[in-house]
This record gives C-alpha cells, sequence and structure tokens, in this order.
C-alpha cells in the first residue's frame, strides 16, 4: 500500500495467532488491538497470520498481498472527527482451500499459540432445535471420512492438532471472536463434538491440552463499498484497495484461560476477567438484540442505512421502548457499567452518521441471529409475562421480509440468507401466518403454544399486509 507522501514497509515477525475468517470486523477489532500492542512495545511475535476458507475470501486477500498485507483502518468518531491507522498486524495471508497443508502445518507449529475465528454465528454447524453439532451436514460427512484432506474449519482444526500432538507441539488455545452466548463453550461443543466422531485419542489429547476461552467483542463495522473506497481513500491520502472503516466505540472483554500463552492486549485496553457472562448478556441482549429488531421494520418502511432509520424519531422510540421495558429487566448490569449510560450510548453509536451502517448487513443471516439474540429473552419475557407486542412485531416484520420481498415504498429487493433449510422456506411460503413460527430459528420457545404471543403477531402480520409497516409501528407507539 503506498501513501501520496512515502511508502511504507513491512517488518518480519513471528505469527502466534492463527486467523480464521478475516473480514472487515477482524481487522477492525482484533487485528486493530494486535497492532496496538506492536507500536506500544508489545512482543513482534503475536502477529497474525490470517486464513481465508471461501473462495469468496481470494479477492481480498489478493489485494492485500498487492499491498503487502498493510490496509488503512478509519475511525468514525460521533463527534465528526475521524482518525485513519495503517494496520501492519496481520503478517501472513493463506487460502485455505488453495494452500491446505501450509494451514494444517502452521496449526502443528509449536509457535502458534492461538486460533482465533470470525466464522459468523451460523458456522458453528449447531442444530438451532437442540444445539446439537450437526454431524450428517454434506460436508463434514466427507472430513469426517477424509482427515488428511479436510474441507471445513472443522476438518483443517482436528488434522492440524492431530499433527501438533504427533510432533509434540504443546497446547494451543481456541478463541471464539463471534457474536455467540458463551462463544467459547459454542466452539468447543462444535470442535469436540467433531473430532470426537472423527478420532477418540485426539479427542481425549484436546481435552487437556486446549482451552476455548469465552470472550465478548463489540465494535460496528459496516462492509465497505466500491463507493466507500474512493472517500476512505480520498481522505486518507492513501492508494488502499481494501480499506476498512468503523465506529470510534470499541469493546473486548476475554476470559483469561490461554494454556500457551497469549499477547498482552490489557495494555491497549482488553478486559480480562474471569467470568464474561454479564458482559455478553448485556451486549447480546441490548446492542444485537436492538440491531435486529430495528433492521427488519426500518429496511421495510424504506430506509437502507441504520443511521438513516435511527434519524426516524418513531424508530428511535421503538428502540428505546425495547431496551428499556422489554430487556433491561432481564439484564443484570455487569459491575463497573451504567446501564442507562450504556444504552444511551448505543443510541449514539446507532446513530453515528460517519459510520452510517448498511440494515442489509443487520438484515443478514436472520436465521442463524434469532436464537441468539432474541429467542433467549424472548423465553424470560414470556416467563415473566411481560409485554409481548414489540417482539411480536419484530416477527410479523421479518416474515413479511422474507416472503415478500418488498418495502412500503413497493421497492423490490433480496434477501441473504444463507442458512435456510428447506422446511424454512415451506413454512414461510405458507399461506397460514402461524406457520411461519415454526421456523427453525425459533424452535426454543413454543411460540404456538403462547396464545398472546400468536394473537399479537397475527395482528401484526394483517397490519403490515393491509398498511404497511410504518401505520403498524405508530399502533405500537400509541399502546397506553
Amino acid at each position: 500500500m503506498e501513501s501520496k507522501n512515502n511508502k511504507q514497509t513491512q517488518n518480519d515477525s513471528s505469527t502466534s495467532i492463527l486467523h480464521i475468517g478475516v473480514g472487515n470486523f477482524h481487522r477492525a477489532h482484533q487485528a486493530f488491538y494486535t497492532q496496538l500492542l506492536l507500536e506500544n512495545g508489545g512482543s513482534p511475535n503475536w502477529a497474525i497470520c490470517g486464513v481465508g476458507m471461501l473462495p469468496s475470501d481470494e479477492v481480498l486477500f489478493e489485494k492485500l498481498h498487492a499491498q503487502q498485507l498493510q490496509y488503512t483502518l478509519t475511525v468514525c468518531g460521533r463527534n465528526g472527527v475521524n482518525e485513519t491507522h495503517t494496520i501492519n498486524s496481520i503478517k501472513e495471508l493463506i487460502l485455505a482451500f488453495k494452500h491446505p497443508e501450509l494451514v494444517l502445518n502452521k496449526i502443528a507449529d509449536a509457535s502458534t499459540k492461538i486460533i482465533s475465528l470470525t466464522i459468523t454465528e451460523g458456522g458453528y454447524n449447531l442444530d438451532k432445535t437442540t444445539n446439537e453439532f450437526i454431524l450428517d451436514n454434506p460436508q463434514i460427512v466427507y472430513d469426517l471420512e477424509n482427515p488428511s484432506t479436510p474441507k471445513t474449519v472443522f476438518g483443517f482444526i482436528a488434522e492440524g492438532l492431530r499433527r501438533r500432538r504427533a510432533n509434540g507441539a504443546g497446547g494451543i488455545s481456541i478463541l471464539s471472536c463471534d457474536n455467540l452466548q458463551h462463544n467459547g463453550n459454542t466452539a468447543k461443543a462444535a470442535f469436540m463434538a467433531f473430532i470426537a466422531a472423527q478420532d477418540k485419542e485426539l479427542s481425549t489429547w484436546v481435552e487437556v491440552n486446549v482451552t476455548f476461552p469465552n470472550s465478548m467483542v463489540d465494535r460496528i463495522t459496516p462492509a465497505t463499498t466500491p463507493e466507500d473506497v474512493e472517500r476512505l481513500n480520498k481522505s486518507s491520502a492513501f492508494h488502499d484497495e481494501a480499506p476498512v472503516y468503523c465506529e470510534d466505540f470499541i469493546q473486548w472483554v476475554i476470559e483469561d484461560d490461554f494454556i500457551a500463552g497469549r499477547p498482552d492486549w490489557e495494555t491497549v485496553g482488553v478486559q480480562f476477567t474471569d467470568d464474561v457472562t454479564a458482559y455478553e448478556n448485556m451486549k447480546l441482549s441490548l446492542l444485537n438484540a436492538s440491531h435486529t429488531l430495528l433492521s427488519y421494520p426500518s429496511f421495510l418502511i424504506g430506509y437502507r442505512k441504520v443511521d438513516e432509520a435511527m434519524a426516524d424519531e418513531d424508530i428511535v422510540s421503538f428502540v428505546r421502548e425495547f431496551m428499556d421495558i422489554d430487556i433491561t429487566p432481564n439484564v443484570p448490569a455487569p459491575e463497573g457499567i451504567d446501564l442507562e449510560e450504556y444504552k444511551q450510548t448505543l443510541v449514539e453509536r446507532f446513530a453515528n452518521k460517519a459510520v452510517s451502517d448498511q440494515l442489509s448487513r443487520l438484515c443478514y443471516d436472520g436465521i442463524s441471529k434469532f436464537p441468539v439474540y432474541i429467542m433467549p429473552n424472548l423465553a424470560k419475557m414470556i416467563s415473566n409475562q411481560q409485554d409481548l407486542s414489540r417482539v411480536a412485531f419484530l416477527f410479523a416484520n421479518y416474515r413479511h421480509y422474507l416472503k415478500y420481498q418488498k418495502d412500503d415504498k413497493k421497492i423490490e429487493f433480496d434477501y441473504a440468507e444463507p442458512w435456510l433449510t428447506a422446511a424454512d422456506k415451506e413454512l414461510i411460503a405458507s399461506k397460514d401466518p402461524l406457520s411461519f413460527l415454526g421456523l427453525s430459528a425459533f424452535k426454543s420457545v413454543p411460540l404456538i403454544d403462547h396464545n398472546e404471543f400468536t394473537t399479537s403477531y397475527q395482528k401484526y402480520v394483517d397490519s403490515i399486509q393491509n398498511d404497511g409497516t410504518r401505520i403498524a409501528l405508530k399502533a405500537i407507539l400509541s399502546k397506553p
């Protein structure tokens, strides 16, 4: 990557972190923290080797290789002041499907101490009803039967750990950085299920030699469009084919359980703790759930950017009522956190015009987000006999979004739901709105058995279809 004024150079260093899933969030979050650490005099051995599992990763990797793996990160301040950082903490990039042996040997190398992951909520291959690992997934079946030529993240890590055990490289930590409750426990359940099905001896070794710390991650990071690339380069004085931009807020809370050691991330703002539960619950229940809540109604009203939607008083009131009335009673504040201040900061973050996040990004893969962000608190709300109208309205909007693919302005759109099953698609297509409540994402709570919820949901289905989302939303806000 070349500045208009000077050429940036790359320093060689050992990559003790192997990260799978090098997307914008990783580059704005973990790679940013690691960059700060390296600049702060931290050991250069804690640089990152990035791994791409998907063919779609190839374009980004080619762009980054063309600029010596450097890129710019623009941090967009809520005060209107932006800062641009040059990120140089990713020292290697490997496409697993092109160079599988490089990835496997990297996992097996004693210098690799941490395998971190951003593979999305749906990437852990867990059944949305039972939360059990799906062993009959065709790709999983292939990897179970062909351990030396893996295709999935589970097969790669299993074979890499098998080689690690054979060469006496010692323990390692697998660190999930995905938005999941107890993400380390989730990662452990998924990987251990695969490994136990493939290799019992390896499973026994992993139980002793691999740790799975839980973590909570937070930084709003939009996708980067071609228009964004032009805009960011104009303001940064760099010619960067792969820039990233993000909000100014950042948080990372990690359970301190690293069997092979870890970077001194606490020196650059990362918080280490014995238990991340309260932080996870607060963030997933307030930030992620509110993102999901506002995404579908805002999109159906006709907005395409989050900050535009948050300039709408109806949307802001809807989100605040959800936070204050529905969620706050079920979210104990972590020690040292003022929940009212946290919620107000969330509203300001959502409304950050400099970030201008895409609603389509929030709508993406709802089938994986509902079980994590919505269903746990909905179960609590039902148990506590709370008002269910706002959540029922969300479900009605999600159905309309999937079934009709047309907003209030009659503008057609496509949706992206990579984990929808054939059974899910049949339920979406059904003329009976109650069939929709049988989606795999909702199975943890038998919604069809709750008359208050189904009555409210049916009312909003009809209202959205007959009068549009805006009028249905106003009806909720006018409730006494």
